[in-house]
């Protein structure tokens, strides 16, 4: 099997030509020219590595962090709340590992090959039909990701503008609508026109922080507020077992099963996804390599597991089975601290906004001009054209569950599981690892998951939806 190719007709990467364009200039690559080091004759040739990253290890953390980080742990609470803490803690455990062993298959198949975007490796494995699946999947996937951080704006800019200014109710500039519109405008359409992904590595920075200031406070809330229901069911109802699911609100329990649960694997699943960033996060990385990318994944994908862990756990213990499946819903609109924390969260997720939103535009690019330069006008018109379509979503859908459900049951083991297993067991050679290996039974074994998982979920929401059964934890 050929696994190099030179790259005569294809855009100039000399050393000259890269400082002048950037990641950008590489965006037109095709799928035969690779990133990896390759020795022809003794003669090094100009590959895809050829362009120097200037990320640092710390700031590609940041990168990756912010792009699993999302308005997905503001529904974390909830799930634990229709899953039990046991049963959440083995959930959330086993999606973090499968993330990073997911992780590890992609960048295997990308150093394999020498393809550097998840399109590329779609096409390297089925031609242009994977490159145009892979797209579709990256493009639905982040389009959930990006509603759903400005349904938050939608739902939470209003009350902290009442917050600040009362009795100013019927004004325009407390309609959710025309908030997340003015917020496109002015805050997010500025970043999205960035070239490099790694011009926001300041920002994403910036909105980590905001998060963490979230945790702290979620974890303070715990020990000052009361359970809402405590009072009317301590006097009347004695302790039940934690195993009970209709009586006991204000209790603990350590595993739940109800029809909520169905949302709790997706809602787990769509928090981790962060798979079409990690390649161009390993472009711009200083010093690249597999294992030092790796690295990042697994340092991203603990600190994250490690905050949604501590949230789901405070947040769930503040509240117990009242807990909604919007956290920040279930604090007085006139909390100082959380007026400033449901601040914190606006800024924090429209930050992360165009992380998310350049692989989409980048999956455009590919599908539509794959041998076209960069251009100004095709740059912003796209982004535009996204955002459009994203604001339109958010005014109109009425539940951040539906978002968070049925995106994650179908792009989530898509991108996790289905994808990068498949492209493993496609694009790595026989020759270096047989059909019946180990490393290839174990990726089928993961695909083999992905739909069962796909599946499951899919098929337990729409019982639900059909039956339009909800239990107190929901909205």
């Amino acid at each position: 099997m050929e696994l190099q190719k030179t790259s005569n007709g294809h855009q100039d990467l000399s050393p000259d030509r890269i400082p002048e364009n950037g990641f950008d200039a590489l965006e037109n690559i095709t799928e035969g020219d690779t990133f990896l080091p390759n020795k022809s004759n003794g003669k090094i040739e100009i590959q895809f590595t050829d362009f120097v990253g200037k990320t640092s290890f710390g700031m590609s953390i940041f990168n990756l962090s912010n792009a699993i980080l999302g308005s997905g742990i503001l529904g974390l609470a909830y799930a634990m709340a229709n899953t039990g803490i046991i049963l959440f803690v083995l959930l959330l455990t086993s999606m973090a590992i499968l993330s990073a062993y997911s992780i590890h298959l992609l960048l295997k198949s990308a150093g394999v090959v020498g393809i550097r975007a998840y399109e590329q490796l779609g096409n390297r494995a089925f031609g242009r039909p994977g490159k145009i699946l892979a797209a579709c999947i990256i493009t639905l996937n982040n389009i959930g990701a990006m509603s759903s951080y400005l349904f938050i704006v939608k739902i939470e800019l209003p009350h902290i503008i009442q917050g600040l200014l009362p009795d100013n109710s019927d004004y325009w500039f407390v309609d959710g609508r025309y908030l997340i519109i003015i917020i496109s405008v002015l805050v997010i359409l500025p970043l999205a026109l960035m070239k490099r992904l790694g011009y926001l590595g300041y920002t994403s920075g910036f909105s980590l922080s905001c998060m963490v200031f979230f945790l702290i406070s979620v974890i303070y809330k715990k020990f000052v507020t009361e359970c809402p229901g405590e009072h009317s069911y301590n006097k009347t109802v004695p302790t039940e077992s934690i195993y009970n699911s209709t009586d006991g609100m204000c209790e603990a329990k350590l595993i739940t099963i109800n029809p909520q649960t169905a949302f709790t694997i997706p809602i787990i699943a769509f928090a981790f996804v962060c798979h079409p960033e990690v390649l161009p996060i390993y472009t711009e990385l200083k010093n690249p390599s597999k294992k030092r990318m790796q690295k990042v994944a697994n340092i991203s994908i603990l600190t994250m597991f490690v905050m949604y862990l501590v949230t789901a756990i405070f947040g769930y213990l503040t509240f117990y089975g009242n807990v909604k499946s919007e956290l920040l819903e279930m604090y007085s609109k006139k909390d100082t601290l959380m007026l400033c924390v449901r601040l914190a969260v606006l800024i924090a997720v429209t930050l992360t906004v165009p992380v998310v939103l350049f692989p989409i535009r980048r999956a455009v690019l590919q599908l539509l001009f794959p041998d076209k330069p960069f251009h100004w006008v095709r740059h912003i018109s796209i982004a535009v054209c996204l955002l459009f379509l994203v604001n339109l979503l958010v005014i109109f859908v009425p539940n951040i569950r539906d978002i968070f459900g049925f995106i994650g049951a179908t792009s989530a083991p898509s991108l996790i599981f289905i994808l990068p297993g498949i492209f493993y067991i496609c694009i790595v050679p026989e020759e270096q690892e047989p059909l019946k290996s180990r490393p290839k039974i174990q990726a089928i074994a993961f695909v083999t998951l992905g739909f069962i998982f796909m599946i499951m979920s899919i098929t337990f929401i729409i019982i639900e939806w059909v039956t339009g059964k909800k239990t107190s934890g929901g909205h």
